[in-house]
């Protein structure tokens, strides 16, 4: 019997495929434009302010601790990273969220064989922009106050050489809530209801958000992995649900 943390990169895998199939493909377009223009400005941004960033964060040593300085740049360099990339996975979400969820709904009925959904139309698209902004805003009031927490610990000497760890795992957890709540929603599960059957699939929603986390770290392969993500997302959904 497979591992639960193991299912994480079956479902990620089979959604790539299932983005990638004629069925989809159409559906996953204009998110992945979206993307494009997000990371494209990210990167150009990011790339001019890092330097500054890392000085900030760095902390000030004496001369005869400057030795520890080749220690902590790297995890520095790694705190600061995250944190970027946390931003533009936020920001890039709040802005596709209706088209992610509607994916999600259209994944759906390709994996079950049936569409209990309404039929396309423009109206409904733009049905579920109050919706699925309203979701995003919930998610963003869960992320924000840990963000917060793990920024000021980042900020204090000598204990936030523990941050870059600490972000590491919440962004585990942040990505299986992101890409999950998709179909959760489009099933009307509650926001509470989605977190309580998240945690009793604690093993394979860590699988999911571990293997969708790195595989959104790399550069130009994460654009076209968050519309997979949001299809091995709902087929995590379909599977872990029955």
């Amino acid at each position: 019997m497979q591992a639960p943390v193991l299912s994480g990169p079956q479902y990620l895998r089979e959604g790539l495929k299932l983005v990638l199939s004629p069925n989809l493909r159409l559906f996953v377009l204009l998110p992945l434009a979206i993307n494009l223009l997000l990371f494209g400005g990210m990167v150009y941004f990011a790339g001019h302010q890092f330097a500054l960033w890392l000085d900030a964060l760095m902390p000030t040593l004496p001369d005869w601790l400057s030795f520890l300085s080749y220690i902590l740049w790297p995890l520095f360099v790694a705190l600061l990273v995250l944190m970027v990339f946390f931003t533009f996975t936020l920001v890039a979400n709040i802005i596709a969220a209706p088209f992610n969820g509607f994916l999600a709904e259209k994944v759906e009925v390709v994996v079950r064989g049936e569409d209990t959904f309404p039929a396309f139309s423009w109206g409904e698209l733009v049905a579920m922009v109050p919706r699925t902004f309203s979701r995003e805003m919930r998610k963003l009031g869960y992320f924000l106050p840990r963000a917060v927490g793990l920024f000021i610990l980042s900020l204090i000497p000598v204990v936030n050489v523990v941050a870059a760890p600490l972000w590491l795992m919440f962004g585990v957890w942040m990505m299986a809530i992101q890409y999950i709540d998709y179909p959760a929603d489009n099933n009307k599960m509650s926001w509470q209801d989605m977190l309580a059957w998240l945690r009793s699939k604690r093993w394979q929603s860590l699988g999911f958000g571990g293997i969708t986390y790195l595989a959104l770290m790399i550069p130009g392969v994460n654009v076209l992995m968050m519309p997979a993500a949001v299809a091995g997302a709902t087929l995590f959904w379909v599977r872990e649900r029955n």
